[in-house]
């Protein structure tokens, strides 16, 4: 099928910017509906796990909603995920921050930030890539936010994106059906908004 047009349901846990980003996939081509509801997490095309702030408390917020295993039947049944900094945060195995098991969709681990550098990382940076999704913007600038980093534990057909601050950390990832961004593509102008089209265009 067509990308243009392509249903895109956002997941709505209490902690994201749900507006913003339902907007930048509307201007990137999609159709973008909001919910937490988890009967209607496999109705669409593209699954965005969005998300600011604590990682326990947004696992707990998935649990509360009854959200945690539709998410994750629609990822390792092959539905394309975007996870949207945190959101690609709670992809993982589990987080430093409270201590806190996560999706498990990514074998990995979250930690902080490491160097001698401010935290949070706040603002504009930019990404290096040489391969896949992330290669056409290598050298672009998107907008950060964030204490933690994304520490896969397997590079096995695994291509990234990465980004200087205080030590190179994992800035995107694409594992098969799975991709997540550590910045916000909704805050990041026309660059992030294309970027979400590139998403778009592996709807099946």
């Amino acid at each position: 099928m067509s990308p243009v047009g392509a249903r895109a349901v956002i997941v709505d846990y209490k902690m994201g910017n749900l507006a913003s980003v339902a907007k930048a996939l509307e201007r990137a081509g999609a159709r973008p509906s909001i919910t937490n509801n988890p009967g209607e997490i496999a109705s669409g095309d593209l699954l965005v796990l969005p998300g600011v702030g604590n990682f326990k408390a947004g696992i707990g917020h998935l649990e509360e909603l009854g959200l945690i295993d539709p998410v994750w039947g629609w990822a390792r049944s092959g539905g394309l995920v975007l996870g949207i900094c945190l959101g690609m945060q709670l992809l993982f195995e589990s987080s430093e921050e409270g201590g806190s098991k996560g999706l498990d969709i990514l074998k990995g681990e979250v930690r902080q930030i490491q160097g001698d550098v401010k935290v949070p990382h706040m603002g504009w940076n930019t990404i290096q890539a040489e391969t896949g999704l992330f290669q056409p913007f290598s050298g672009k600038r998107f907008y950060f936010d964030h204490s933690y980093v994304c520490v896969p534990a397997d590079q096995e057909g695994l291509t990234t994106a990465t980004t200087e601050h205080g030590e190179e950390f994992v800035s995107g990832l694409e594992a098969g059906n799975v991709i997540g961004v550590q910045f916000h593509p909704e805050k990041s102008g026309d660059d992030g908004i294309e970027l979400l089209a590139q998403v778009l265009e592996k709807v099946q």
